[in-house]
This record gives structure tokens, C-alpha cells and sequence, in this order.
């Protein structure tokens, strides 16, 4: 497994491959952080980096390598994903909470490329899949220091308040230079909201038209109403933070690009502008629809043979090939039972293909939820009974909701379904709803294990589930949660989550009335 956390001296202004020479009021020192779990892969990192010029040091872990973080400053993160302890992910998740000053780049391999870009949503500046070639490994490194020696020289600029954003686009200096030569798109906004400068590649990407959107107002000149409304919000003066936002946006000609906005600020923290760095994605995309047409191939192949092999392990246990001992009986219904699961995992697999490929909702009409929710509790009522819960419903005088119904059958029963499997013999489930203003407000309660602090916050990613003692033995694949969410989020809804642990869980979802 290839990662890192990487450190090293880099004493060129704005990077290259081989060290330059320059003034030392020129020289920026940049510190790359590098960790990994095996020792061959951090050895041959440190000979490909050190071919560069760049000094090197490494950590075995995730731990290790926020510890390092806390007690010094560093500029960029080779991270792999794919570790023992702490995962990229959570390395990411502590790094934020840290620094946002930290360029975060992932390794990663092509099974997990689904994380990858999930990095990138929640802050990493980019990836590089292996297998990679060294002069691969020294590229992505070098791309972005150039970054990162484009925002220093940024803030340089931000210091001379007497200069405006759009006398800087003007000037004929090393910035302009800097900013023409980026493999990505650069583009920054004023603090009026007109176009101050861009790059070619920001121009290919949008389709802005020559150097005459300079000066001009962005909504104008930019056909991405995504791009201006994130703008908006980080140039929106009633708002006391300015965070970075990061967010994917649709460019020229439908490509799918990933924009990453910070606000350019002077002394006393007053926003100016925005800087827009802009990359095109096409080829993750390309990669994702590749990995969800195979998966959806694979499982679709697979349903029918499992759900067979199901069928003949439940008619040998009815005694249709003869008596079965109690031994032989007891193994049969444990195979039985690894089958419903996998039949399971298979269902769920589908179903996140069909929401990748955006079917998740096919067709919305007239739906009583009411009606729906309690065809569910009929479905799931074996079940329930088994462990001697009761269910008590209170949905009496609920408006129709424009809705799939296909999605909100799968929405609850996923929902009931978990509340029976983690609430103990003789518990309760409640099941609620109401009209909250435009809104239908429906939550699931029930008095069961519940859900720990620390794991709140993941239960809705893809393949999580919560590990105790007591959930064990519980069968589960991690994708129930994650396609309730999607499908909601199809619906213009929201789903929250309240628990504490041994005292129950509440699901409150709100979904709007009339959505079509």
C-alpha cells in the first residue's frame, strides 16, 4: 500500500522538479508531511523525492502522523487512504480540524477510487492512483506546490491594500505568469462581483469570452449558476466566517468540474474578493460510471444463482431429500442465513448503481405516505413479532406528498427494518408524523442499543457500521443508511439522527409536499 504523510524543504518560489537558485527574499520554505504503514513503500518514496532535490521524513501512521502535525507547520500531505488504525479518511476529517492550510493529496488504488474522490469532497486537493511512476509521483507533487506557491504570492498581494484586485489583473507581473502556466482553472472575483482575472484554462472550462469579461460583472459573463451562487456565499458580508467552499459545478459544454472557493482577505479580515480553482473531473466521472456499470453487471449475474442455491438450502431443511440430523439442520440454517445476507448486500449494490446512474427516483405522483408506511410495518411485522416489539404508528391527518413510491418503501423500510434489528426483546418502535409547513415531518423511534457520539457522524457513508458487542451477530451490509440518504436527498428532503447509547435512536426525516 502506497501513502504517506511526506516532509520536505522545497526552496523555489514556485516549484519545479530540480531546485533553483533565487534570492532568500524569494525562497519559500514548503514542508510536505509524508506517513505510511510499510516501511519498503517509505524507503522507495524517499528515493523517488530525494532524485528531486527534496529532503524527506515519514511516519508509520495515521497517529503518528497528526501528532506531527500538531507540533509543527506544514504545507502539503501525501496521504495513502488504505491503513491499518486510523484511515486516510480519518486523518483527514483530525487535519481539518487542525489546519486548512494543509494541500492534502491521497494515493490510492483502483479499488478504492470511490474513497479517492470522496477524499476530494471533504477537502483533499487532489489523487494519484497506483500503480505510478516515480516522474508521476514527482508531477503531482510539484502541481501542488505550484499551488500552493500561487496562493503565498496571493497573500502577498492582499497585503498591499492600496492596490484593488483589479489593478493587480492588470499589472504584467510574475503572478499573471504563474497563474497562465496553472493546469488547472484559476479564476478571482472582486468584492463587487466582477471578473478580475482568469486563466486560459478558466476560460476553456466556463467558455469566458476573451479579455473583454474583464471588469464586468461575473453573473453575466459565467453561465454556471452553481459557480456564482457559491460565490455569493462566500462573499456574503452578513456572514461572520468566510470558509473555503468546495463543490462540483457543471462547465462548457456539460463537463463536470470541481471548484474549490476561498475568500482573498486583507489585514482585519476584510473579504475583497474570491479565488475560484477549478478542475476538470471528466475523467473521475468516466471512471465512476465504469465501476458502476461493473458492479451493477456482477450483482445482477450473481442474484440469481445465490437466491436458487437459497432455495435448495431451505427445501433440504423441510425434508424434501430425506430427515436431517439436528447438526446438519443447525449448519444448513446458518449457510441460510450467510445467503439472505449476501442476497442483501447484492439488493443494496444495485440500488446504489441505480442512484449513481441517477434513477434512484423514476417517477414522483400522488402518494399516501401513511398508507405506504403501513404496508411496510405489514412486510416487516414477522419480524417484529419474533422479538416480541411493538410498533405503534401515529400518522393520522397527513397531506399526499409528491413522491416515488418505490423510493419511499425502500426509505422506511430500511428505517423500521434497523430499528427492529437493534432494539432489544420486548422493546418499542414509534413511528410518527406530521405537517411542519411545507414540509411532512415523519420520524422512527425506538428504544433499542442506540449509537455512540464517536460514530454518529459516518453512519451515513457507504459500508459503515457500528462494531460493539452487540451488533456482532446482527447481519448488515452499510448500505442501508447511505441509500436512504440518497434517495431523500432526491426528493429535496433532509434526515437527521439523534441516539445515545442503550437508550434509542430517532430518525426524523422532513420531505417537501409538492416537488415534482
Amino acid at each position: 500500500m502506497i501513502g504517506g504523510i511526506f516532509c520536505a524543504q522545497y526552496k523555489t518560489e514556485y516549484g519545479g522538479l530540480e531546485p533553483q537558485r533565487h534570492n532568500k527574499e524569494m525562497e519559500k520554505e514548503v514542508n510536505i508531511l509524508v506517513v505510511d504503514d510499510e516501511a519498503v513503500i517509505r524507503d522507495g518514496c524517499t528515493k523517488i523525492l530525494a532524485k528531486a532535490g527534496w529532503s524527506v521524513e515519514t511516519a508509520e501512521g495515521g497517529l503518528s502522523g497528526i501528532e506531527l502535525i500538531q507540533q509543527n507547520n506544514y504545507d502539503i500531505l501525501l496521504l495513502d487512504l488504505m491503513m491499518p488504525g486510523m484511515n486516510g479518511l480519518e486523518v483527514i476529517q483530525e487535519v481539518n480540524k487542525i489546519t486548512s492550510d494543509i494541500y492534502i493529496i491521497v494515493i490510492t488504488g483502483y479499488a478504492t477510487i470511490e474513497t479517492a474522490v470522496e477524499a476530494m469532497k471533504r477537502g483533499a486537493y487532489d489523487y494519484i492512483p497506483k500503480p505510478f511512476t516515480p516522474d508521476q509521483l514527482r508531477v503531482v507533487v510539484k502541481k501542488a506546490l505550484d499551488n500552493k506557491a500561487l496562493i503565498r504570492e496571493a497573500e502577498r498581494l492582499r497585503e498591499e491594500q492600496e492596490r484593488g484586485l483589479l489593478a493587480i489583473a492588470h499589472e504584467q507581473s510574475k503572478i499573471k505568469t504563474i497563474v497562465n502556466s496553472m493546469p488547472n482553472g484559476v479564476l478571482v472575483i472582486d468584492e463587487e462581483k466582477r471578473i478580475a482575472l482568469y486563466n486560459p484554462i478558466a476560460s476553456k472550462l466556463l467558455d469566458i469570452d476573451g479579455d473583454d469579461s474583464i471588469g464586468k460583472p461575473a453573473d453575466q459573463c459565467l453561465e454556471c449558476d452553481d459557480l456564482t451562487c457559491m460565490i455569493d456565499d462566500v462573499l456574503d458580508k452578513s456572514k461572520k466566517d468566510h470558509p473555503i467552499m468546495s463543490g462540483e459545478i457543471t462547465g462548457k459544454e456539460e463537463l463536470p468540474l470541481m471548484a474549490h472557493i476561498a475568500p482573498v482577505m486583507i489585514q482585519g479580515g476584510e473579504v475583497i474578493g474570491v479565488v475560484a480553482i477549478l478542475q476538470d473531473i471528466s475523467a473521475q466521472k468516466a471512471m465512476e460510471r465504469m465501476k458502476a456499470d461493473f458492479i451493477a453487471k456482477v450483482t445482477h449475474e450473481l442474484k440469481s444463482p445465490v437466491a436458487t442455491i437459497n432455495q435448495l438450502l431451505m427445501t433440504l431443511q423441510e425434508g424434501v431429500a430425506g430427515d436431517l440430523e439436528e447438526k446438519q439442520n443447525q449448519m444448513i440454517g446458518r449457510a441460510r442465513e450467510w445467503g439472505e445476507g449476501l442476497l442483501d448486500l447484492i439488493s443494496d449494490l444495485l440500488n446504489i448503481s441505480k442512484i449513481e446512474s441517477g434513477l434512484s427516483v423514476q417517477k414522483k405522483i400522488p402518494l399516501d405516505l401513511k398508507k405506504e408506511i403501513e404496508e411496510v410495518i405489514e412486510l416487516l411485522a414477522p419480524q417484529a413479532e419474533k422479538k416480541k416489539i411493538a410498533i405503534d404508528i401515529a400518522i393520522d391527518t397527513i397531506p399526499q406528498l409528491i413522491a416515488d413510491r418505490d423510493g419511499m418503501k425502500e426509505v422506511f423500510t430500511n428505517l423500521i427494518s434497523n430499528s427492529i434489528k437493534y432494539t432489544d426483546e420486548g422493546g418499542e418502535i414509534a413511528i410518527k408524523g406530521e405537517t411542519e409547513g411545507d414540509y411532512l415531518k415523519i420520524s422512527v423511534s425506538d428504544n433499542g442499543i442506540g449509537i455512540s457520539e464517536q460514530d454518529l457522524p459516518f453512519i451515513f457513508d457507504r459500508f459503515f457500521r457500528v462494531k460493539n458487542p452487540k451488533t456482532r451477530r446482527i447481519m448488515g451490509t452499510g448500505l442501508g443508511l447511505p441509500i436512504v440518504k440518497e434517495i431523500i436527498d432526491a426528493h429535496f428532503g433532509s434526515i437527521e439522527v439523534h441516539s445515545e447509547e442503550e437508550k434509542g435512536s430517532t430518525f426524523t426525516i422532513l420531505l417537501p409536499r409538492r416537488v415534482d
